[in-house]
């Protein structure tokens, strides 16, 4: 593709920056590779397109792999001569804008574009891609009688067999995708005219992650420093930009009188002198709330955007597997059970039985913001009415493990101001890490799991489920050995 072609996703990307567009085209090389939360989201968004096709079957699909994209534009046009009604990505390009159609159908009125988008609402974004569309297949000559946003349903409730009807919500865009031709023929203009001249001398700002978060965030964020008033705690967004847009980037350069509540100012107070900071009476009180036997629980989720299961709504969290790291006794030997549902089956009721199994009633259950947990707790006692008394008995005995550092009884610099356990585990223990694991993060994990009945090698299979259970039982020792270093500081 020409250098001066636009893709409608470059279109996209240049309106947000002229600069993250600018480098895409001439310094990819500083792109960032996406992470597994950006990638489950991809793989999302093209299960949910290829679902949308069903609610115009019998298409036909100019598959991405299949030549060039001239080689696409002509079939499109030789499909369309010839009298097909539906085309899937059917592609067209006109003042060196190029764009494929996520469904082309041929209505009774005339012809309909659909873009389909994963999310539950239609944004100002989806506006301007359909809007993008709209301009180049009128300028093709494609005389347009609709177009509109397909995105999901998210109030549809799956019974036996999935409903696309049922799943999708169909927006008509067609008044709002005129009224902005004038407005799409001049940007485009613009941001051809910024892709030829030298790199846009764009600052930083709230830009770089709306609506999407761009990936040459590292390349144009060098400047700033680790730790920055971006990493304070809790401060408002417009306060961060204020201070950098008057300099203040440091936490030195701060105003001594500048406003920041009391564990603001412990941050920054830690950090300048390097000092942390430990209140033994305060983790002491947290600790006698504990007693035994001790239970350390994580869960791990998945919510897809199309609903597998009977009675689940789209992007409701399903749970799929726990961790239990537990003591019977202050001292004694630690233990460790484990619950992974078997791929492609409903999780729920099987885990709701084990839950009950695993844990006694009356034990002290231990996790890591503990809200997460407790309503998925809630959720299957609500669920599954025979194990409600046990499951709410779980419920009301799980305490956080993240209180003494969200409270900031004991705060180290390498913690940067978070409370995650993502930050603590490796400030108190940096001997225990997920950089080495296979699977590391929950979001590569989820959407490990909501693929895994697609793959069809049992050893493949095998493999990954083991991954995912070395991933979750680490979350929980990761509590345990958290706990033994606050125990250690009274």
């Amino acid at each position: 593709m020409p250098k001066t072609t636009l893709s409608k996703s470059q279109f996209i990307r240049g309106l947000q920056c002229h600069k993250s567009l600018w480098l895409y085209k001439n310094r990819l090389d500083l792109r960032a590779e996406p992470d597994a939360n950006q990638l489950a989201i991809f793989n999302a968004g093209t299960n949910v397109g290829e679902l949308a096709q069903d609610l115009f079957p019998d298409g036909v699909a100019i598959l991405y792999e299949e030549g060039s994209f001239e080689e696409k534009v002509a079939k499109t046009r030789r499909l369309i001569n010839s009298g097909v009604k539906t085309i899937y990505e059917a592609t067209f390009q006109f003042d060196d804008v190029l764009v494929m159609v996520d469904i082309l159908n041929k209505g009774e009125d005339g012809w309909e574009l659909y873009e389909v988008k994963s999310s539950t609402k239609v944004k100002l974004v989806h506006e301007n891609d359909v809007a993008v569309q709209y301009y180049v297949l009128t300028g093709s000559g494609i005389e347009l009688n609709k177009a509109s946003l397909v995105h999901i349903n998210n109030q549809y409730t799956r019974q036996n067999e999935l409903d696309v009807k049922q799943l999708f919500t169909i927006k008509d865009l067609t008044g709002i995708a005129i009224a902005k031709q004038g407005w799409v023929k001049e940007e485009i203009q613009t941001i051809k005219d910024a892709i030829k001249a030298s790199e846009p001398r764009i600052d930083i700002g709230p830009h770089c992650s709306d609506p999407y978060g761009c990936d040459f965030k590292d390349h144009c964020w060098k400047h700033i420093p680790d730790p920055s008033v971006f990493n304070i705690s809790r401060l408002e967004w417009k306060k961060r930009w204020a201070l950098y847009n008057d300099g203040i980037i440091k936490f030195e350069d701060l105003p001594k009188d500048y406003s920041l509540n009391p564990k603001q100012s412990m941050q920054i107070e830690v950090e300048l002198t390097g000092k942390s900071f430990i209140d033994k009476k305060a983790i002491e009180e947290f600790l006698n709330t504990l007693h035994y036997p001790l239970y350390y629980l994580d869960f791990e989720t998945f919510n897809p955007a199309v609903p597998f299961f009977d009675g689940v709504r789209p992007y409701q969290r399903i749970p799929f597997q726990y961790s239990i790291h537990y003591q019977e006794t202050k001292g004694s030997k630690i233990n460790h059970y484990e619950f992974l549902a078997e791929e492609g089956t409903d999780p729920r009721e099987k885990m709701a039985q084990r839950l009950v199994d695993d844990i006694p009633e009356g034990s002290c259950v231990l996790a890591y913001n503990c809200g997460f947990e407790k309503s998925v707790i809630r959720e299957l006692a609500e669920q599954f009415p025979q194990h409600n008394k046990h499951l709410m008995s779980i419920h009301e005995s799980t305490l956080d493990l993240m209180k003494p550092f969200q409270n900031r009884h004991l705060y180290k610099k390498e913690m940067k101001g978070s409370y995650s356990i993502k930050y603590v585990l490796p400030a108190l223990v940096p001997e225990l890490s997920y950089k080495d694991l296979e699977i590391s993060e929950g979001g590569q994990a989820s959407d490990t799991y909501a693929q895994l009945h697609l793959t069809e090698d049992k050893d493949e299979v095998d493999g990954i489920r083991e991954s995912l259970k070395i991933y979750c039982k680490l979350d929980t020792l990761a509590m345990v050995k958290i706990l033994e270093f606050l125990e250690a500081q009274v």
